[in-house]
């Protein structure tokens, strides 16, 4: 550890702000378009900058890279997306450079490609280097698991959930006092329903594609990808319908970004059109307004074929009073009290799926209000982006040899 480390300074106490005292922090992610680690590094950048640090990123860029300048943080354009070898190699120097000429302290990197050549960076400027397991890596073969293991080399290993910690140890036997859980936390002040104007809900309404005022509307947000379950609500909802006389007042929305899947696209519409349900089952991209979004909805659908990791929807649909239906695994068996804050189905169970949209639209409104409440009650209690960016900062503390700040906030 470098003379800067051994010298940095922070103070904290209770509840009172954080102060990093200029600590200079790099963030490593491959792009910042949209993701729940695109968020959660705009948020800690946040975090760093409000604490009196220096937050700084490196990244190929993308939509998110204009928040980083309005709060404050530097932005490196590097191909830290790249997976070839050769660029895994060079990106070794562009980083070590890169510490070296900002005097960076300390180096968190949020993905697998970008974690190897962080991890030699650091090593070669004897600074600490933290990673955030934010996805719960399939390794089917030795040659990914080796892959996924860069996230664990460092000198600290920051879980998102007990699953993720849990998928840690189980596949690459890091030692508990390596690993910090926390979670991923909804930015409160932006999904809050009281500071979300009525004129916001109408254009996400209108955006989404919602023409009848009082249209029933369910809304699955994340990226069009296989594993998100847009086919199984398709199947769901279709399924949905069949039962209802007044079949024409509900609507299904999947918003989110392509992401170059155009094919997966153009599958997930000619699906919807063998239905004949183009009028009903709406698939608008990218949006940007989510708290507007999540209010626009009645329910929110999280049917992941695969394990979450974490699962921000849930916890960002509870915190702007929604109810939601999540697939009964990973960080969804965390965030969300089956029953009480929303519903659990059975993974990839179309029929599951199907009775708990039933069960939540034959309720009356009150009934899904008071779900809804009680969402927020446990968000606010749990899965807040100040606790999360407070123990992230805690985090960093331990590792820069910050006594004030060790072990505040970190479960492990």
């Amino acid at each position: 550890m470098n003379d800067d480390a051994a010298q940095f300074q922070c103070r904290t106490k209770g509840d009172a702000v954080i102060d990093l005292q200029g600590a200079r922090i790099l963030q490593v992610i491959p792009a910042l378009d949209a993701g729940g680690a695109e968020r959660t590094t705009i948020e800690i950048s946040r975090a760093i900058v409000d604490a009196n640090g220096k937050a700084m990123v490196a990244s190929r860029g993308g939509r998110l890279t204009d928040e980083l300048d309005a709060i404050g943080a530097a932005f490196f354009q590097l191909p830290v997306d790249r997976k070839n070898p050769f660029d895994l190699v060079r990106n070794v120097y562009r980083l070590a450079a890169l510490i070296k000429r900002h005097g960076i302290q300390l180096v968190h990197v949020r993905s697998r490609a970008p974690a190897w050549s962080a991890l030699f960076a650091a090593q070669r400027c004897n600074i600490p280097l933290v990673a955030t397991y934010h996805g719960a890596y399939s390794a089917s073969s030795f040659i990914k698991n080796f892959y996924n293991s860069s996230m664990t080399r460092g000198d600290l290993v920051i879980a998102n959930s007990q699953f993720t910690a849990r998928t840690i140890r189980n596949f690459y036997g890091v030692p508990e006092q390596k690993i910090a859980i926390i979670p991923r936390g909804a930015d409160l002040d932006r999904f809050n329903p009281k500071t979300t104007s009525a004129e916001r809900v109408l254009a996400a309404r209108r955006a989404i594609g919602v023409e009848a005022d009082k249209a029933f509307l369910f809304l699955l947000p994340g990226r069009l990808t296989e594993w998100k379950g847009q086919r199984l609500a398709i199947d769901a909802f279709q399924r949905f319908l069949q039962d209802r006389p007044d079949r024409y007042n509900f609507l299904l929305a999947l918003i989110g970004d392509e992401q170059g899947r155009h094919d997966y696209r153009e599958a997930l519409l000619r699906k919807i059109d063998g239905y004949g349900l183009n009028a009903q089952i709406l698939i608008p991209g990218h949006f940007d307004d989510m708290p507007a979004a999540y209010l626009a909805a009645d329910v929110i659908l999280a049917p992941s074929l695969r394990p979450e990791a974490f699962g921000r929807v849930s916890v960002e649909a509870g915190a702007m009073g929604r109810p939601v239906i999540a697939a009964a695994h990973g960080g969804a068996m965390e965030t969300v009290k089956d029953g009480e804050t929303g519903f659990l189905f059975p993974p990839g169970d179309t029929s599951s799926l199907k009775a708990a949209m039933d069960e939540l639209a034959w309720m009356s409104r009150r009934e899904r209000e008071n779900i809804g409440v009680l969402a927020q009650h446990w968000v606010k209690k749990r899965y807040s982006s100040a606790a999360m960016a407070k123990s992230t900062l805690a985090a960093y503390g331990r590792l820069l040899l910050i006594s004030d700040l060790v072990g505040d906030g970190i479960t492990t």
